[in-house]
């Protein structure tokens, strides 16, 4: 077994090797600044623009690209040694050549040469500068990270696992390059004053202000300061969606079989709409003029009022808008609670109320504890809500929005609000991490398990229907609200039926040429799917792996790597937009105006539910099952493939519906990305709303609705669900 596991990462390494001098010859080196990939292939060995590697290096004068030729050379003098300790030494000298040589070359020369005055002193100028990276040395970076990750793996990490090794030194490496390196340029803003020198004492009179963490409103003497604000509403919003999410999840797996389907749609629903949309409909029912106030007034004389904006409405509208994910969360976690457990406390006279107490519910605690941190999280970076509903009830979100697009424009004060907001989400990271300790939570193991799920004590079930099925009624209430308006000529003043703004948005031609698309939104809708369907299963695929490599593997510096996952979710939109056009508007990773970078946005922003949903699920299956997959002579890579993942199925449907309808639902991330090439749905009704042209906007979210719907439905039908081998109740009963 250990000769076949040696052979085959031997293969794997030597593959890596080959690719990484292959990018060297057969693909551009830079970004191409204009024209395509096949055009470019062409002019591999002349143009200094489009030119591979290996030319850059010996014709055109960027000599700092032999370091990686070099690296990758002593790579490959090691991967012909036999494997072990001598082999491991050679790898990871080669890779680390390799990587330190091309990153250290690429943050000092820009297109101009040096990017530092010092260093030009020191080495003299240079004939040529350098551009964004291209796909020859995307590739070789690549390879050489895995080569790290083989190398050791060889010199005894990481339980000598090349694959565990390679997977966690690559997921570190996108981590560092896509969520810490951009998120730490923007931060570090906060430390520098106006004239662009370093200052402790800058950073302290930014964030230590009255406005921020002022108390007057315990005083009854004026407001409490934004960060209050923030905390306050985050505490409330997380206990909220934790709660609700937990009782529709419980109705809809351990209640009436009938209500299952319903309930999912319904719980659903706000996960697949577009922000503003719960906002809009929330204030069609209570805003001044809303039908709640006309009511008041007609029936009890009762003036109109603006008493929804503020914390409430706020609160409200966060509720629905991640009630949902705390679900999606809850129900896998329901699912995968064993039965037999549950069978066990009734045989020993325990009654369903007890049991649900003393078993079940304990039981729930990691859904319970990654559902609040992720509504937590979620609602301190919330940035619709508050900028619709707040009114004078100020949040970190808006208020470094504003500083980035108001008339301060001042960088350091949002890079201050957004230090507090990292340190809350870090301080109940911990919180959690500490709650849950190292109890056990295993329910999933490799013995058969045919009991059947026990059916919720009456108490719990009529605490469920009272609270969880109003909420789903108030859902139907809002959003029939909001859907009328796209069927309305004007709304408030004309109420004629019409489909008037479906056909200017996606009205649609044949003729000879075939299909004419001559509505406004198209190209909005069709950039969004192809950029939004690209991103769902990356985003899915690298959450599970990490969140299959925090459970399963441990590591020096897990818990930072752990927070690095989860970080773009203790940020708000807004920031990482800016963050990610700072850190990548320059050499050597020039992003800025193309598709790609919206792509990255929308993974690693996405990225956090698919952790929190894989680590939840990972705890309730045991280790056993692993190794007996491992004792039947399968690595870690077939084990992961055809053991554990078709047990995360709800898991993997949660990061794949989440991924995707986030990023075709998704504003403040991208506001800052999008170009008149790659306009996204979000920014069209965003810039219709700010015309006045409510109808077109409304219609447009319908549209969203119903594709999502669709796009969910086939997801889940493609994924399946897990099989644990369980009776039905049906057949428990005839059985009986």
């Amino acid at each position: 077994m250990l000769v076949r596991f040696t052979e085959r990462t031997q293969r794997a390494i030597y593959a890596w090797v080959f690719l990484g001098l292959l990018a060297y010859v057969a693909l551009p080196w830079f970004f191409l600044q204009q024209g395509s990939l096949a055009s470019a292939m062409t002019h591999l060995f002349g143009d200094p623009m489009v030119a591979n590697g290996l030319t850059q290096a010996a014709i055109h004068g960027r000599t700092w690209l032999w370091t990686g030729v070099i690296g990758l050379l002593v790579a490959g003098f090691g991967a012909v040694l036999p494997a072990g300790r001598r082999q491991g030494f050679a790898l990871v000298a080669g890779s680390l050549i390799g990587l330190l040589g091309l990153v250290a070359s690429g943050y000092s020369i820009g297109a101009m040469g040096w990017n530092f005055p010092w260093m030009e002193r020191l080495f003299g100028p240079v004939a040529l500068g350098q551009y964004g990276i291209g796909w020859g040395g995307f590739v070789v970076l690549v390879s050489l990270v895995m080569l790290l990750g083989a190398g050791l793996a060889r010199l005894g990490y990481f339980k000598r696992d090349v694959f565990v090794a390679a997977a966690v030194i690559g997921c570190a490496a996108l981590l560092a390059m896509f969520v810490v390196l951009p998120v730490a340029k923007s931060l570090l803003a906060g430390f520098y004053d106006e004239s662009a020198n370093f200052s402790l004492q800058s950073l302290a009179d930014r964030i230590f202000t009255e406005r921020i963490w002022g108390l007057g409103c315990m005083a009854g003497s004026g407001h409490c300061g934004v960060a209050w604000n923030t905390l306050y509403l985050a505490l409330l919003t997380a206990a909220g969606t934790t709660v609700l999410g937990t009782m529709i999840a419980l109705m809809a797996e351990r209640g009436s079989r009938r209500m299952g389907k319903p309930l999912n749609v319904l719980a659903m629903l706000p996960i697949i709409t577009p922000p503003f949309v719960v906002g809009l409909g929330l204030i069609l029912l209570f805003g001044r003029s809303g039908v709640a106030n006309q009511f008041l007034e007609w029936a009890f004389g009762i003036p109109p009022t603006r008493w929804f904006y503020g914390v409430f409405g706020v609160w409200l509208a966060q509720l629905f808008a991640f009630t949902p994910i705390a679900f999606m969360i809850m129900r896998g976690v329901v699912q995968g609670i064993s039965p037999s457990l549950e069978e066990a406390a009734q045989t020993l006279r325990a009654n369903r109320l007890h049991t649900f107490m003393t078993v079940t519910l304990p039981l729930l605690k990691p859904g319970l504890a990654n559902a609040f941190l992720v509504g937590f999280i979620e609602s301190i970076a919330d940035f619709g809500n508050p900028i619709i509903l707040g009114g004078s009830y100020s949040v970190l979100s808006t208020e470094i929005f504003f500083a980035i697009v108001g008339s301060s424009l001042d960088q350091g004060m949002a890079a201050g609000l957004a230090l507090i907001l990292t340190a809350f989400a870090l301080t109940v990271f911990f919180i959690q991490r500490k709650l849950l300790g190292s109890t056990s939570f295993t329910t999933v193991s490799g013995k058969g398990d045919a009991g059947v799920p026990m059916e919720l004590p009456k108490v719990v079930r009529g605490i469920c229907n009272w609270v969880a099925l109003p909420w789903l009624a108030f859902t139907v209430v809002v959003y029939c609200f909001a859907f009328a308006g796209g069927f309305v000529k004007v709304w408030g003043r004309d109420y004629t039926f019409t489909f008037q703004h479906f056909k200017s948005a996606f009205d649609f031609q044949l003729g000879a040429a075939g299909v004419q698309w001559i509505g406004s939104a198209w190209n909005s809708l069709f950039n969004t799917i192809y950029l939004a369907g690209i991103a769902a299963p990356i985003c899915a695929a690298i959450g599970l792996l990490i969140a299959w490599l925090l459970a399963r593997t441990e590591f020096r510096g897990k818990a930072a790597f752990e927070f690095s996952a989860l970080l773009t979710f203790a940020i708000p939109g807004t920031v990482l937009g800016v963050s990610y056009i700072l850190a990548f508007n320059v050499p050597p990773v020039e992003l800025t105006g193309t598709g790609l970078i919206i792509i990255l946005c929308f993974v690693f922003r996405n990225l956090p539910v698919g952790v929190r949903a894989g680590t939840a699920s990972f705890k309730q299956l045991d280790r056993s099952l692993d190794e007996a997959s491992v004792m039947l002579r399968a690595g870690s890579l077939t084990t992961l493939r055809r053991v554990i993942f078709p047990l995360l199925k709800p898991a993997l449907v949660a990061a794949l519906v989440y991924s995707f309808v986030r990023s075709m639902t998704t504003v403040s991330a991208v506001i800052f990305l999008v170009t008149a090439e790659y306009d996204l749905a979000t920014t069209y009704i965003i810039g219709r709303v700010g015309n006045g042209d409510y109808g077109v906007a409304l219609a447009y979210c319908t549209v969203l609705i119903i594709f999502m719907s669709l796009t969910t439905f086939a997801i889940q039908k493609v994924v399946g669900e897990r099989k644990l081998g369980r009776r039905r109740v049906g057949a428990s009963r005839v059985a009986i």
